[in-house]
């Protein structure tokens, strides 16, 4: 266990690391010049050559690489070109906001996902099962957007029950605001749960076709138990790593989703540093994004390293 830890850790690491420099130089290849874009129409050469020497841009790129990411194991994510402030407070402030809407909707994907393709690959080829697939399909192939403007048409305008947008102030409570997040919590849940639905119901199909589900069922234990000590625990591995993934999709920011509720989270945040050319902020979202999702996918890995036997003999 220990030298599994040691590994994935080392692994990790690793790939954080070549995140980082990955991340580096495609900031680098985008077109246009930051110094210009922040100037704007007062840009003169004599302003884009000073700007262009406080922002480091005149430096050698191993130089600035180095020197971004030494600021950031130290704590100092730089500041932001546009909006004048630093990144970490901005970033610590969006991350909360799409930690509050991932809180929210991943329970519920967890729950549909799991019980609907749990029910399914119980009730495999018949009625139950071919009604589920058919749900799951159809929530794969409507793109987010257009579910999302349906919601906001027939729940915010014709119905007038909620509101259309979910701009949250800094300073608004959680409980008081709940009903901004409920529109988007139900999008995210649809779109987070549809391959959960899949993985599970083929991992319980192929569970319950097993030589000891057949042994099981042979010595008469009842279903309930079958289904709960037997062949739920194996059939949900498979889904662990899908779960984890799904939560660090939301945590990371759902930009299409933010975008279209006005959303104030990281995926907002990212489309905003990108349009504006925003390199300390457009930097800094993107690693820590990529960050979520190599540590997030690290504890899935140590998870099902610990509920699979097979792997701990290894």
């Amino acid at each position: 266990m220990v030298q599994f830890v040691a590994r994935r850790l080392l692994f990790t690491g690793g790939v954080l690391f070549l995140i980082s420099l990955a991340i580096f130089v495609v900031t680098e290849l985008l077109p246009g010049d930051a110094a210009y874009l922040v100037l704007g129409k007062d840009a003169t050469s004599e302003k884009l050559t000073l700007l262009r020497s406080q922002m480091g841009l005149d430096r050698p790129p191993s130089e600035r690489y180095l020197g971004w990411l030494g600021g950031i194991l130290q704590g100092d994510w730089g500041e932001s070109m546009i909006l004048r402030r630093p990144v970490w407070p901005l970033l610590q402030q969006r991350l909360a906001n799409s930690a509050r809407l991932a809180l929210l909707a991943w329970p519920f994907s967890v729950f549909f996902g799991v019980g609907l393709g749990l029910a399914a690959g119980l009730h495999a080829n018949r009625w139950l099962d071919r009604v589920i697939s058919a749900l799951a399909l159809f929530a794969v192939s409507i793109p987010s957007f257009v579910l999302a403007v349906l919601l906001i048409l027939c729940f915010s305008i014709w119905l007038q029950w909620l509101p259309a947008a979910s701009m949250l102030a800094a300073e608004s409570d959680f409980w008081g605001s709940l009903r901004f997040f409920i529109l988007p919590t139900v999008v995210l849940t649809v779109i987070s749960s549809t391959e959960v639905v899949r993985i599970v119901r083929l991992s319980v199909i192929e569970v319950m076709h097993q030589d000891y589900i057949r042994t099981a069922k042979g010595k008469g234990l009842p279903a309930h138990t079958l289904v709960w000590h037997h062949a739920l625990r194996n059939a949900l591995l498979p889904a662990i790593s899908v779960l984890a993934l799904n939560l660090a999709f939301l945590l990371g920011g759902v930009v299409v989703v933010e975008s279209v509720f006005a959303y104030p989270g990281m995926g907002r945040l990212l489309l905003q540093a990108v349009t504006q050319r925003d390199l300390p902020l457009l930097q800094a979202v993107a690693l820590v994004s990529a960050a979520l999702f190599a540590l997030i996918n690290l504890v899935a890995d140590l998870v099902v390293f610990s509920l699979n036997p097979r792997l701990r003999s290894l």
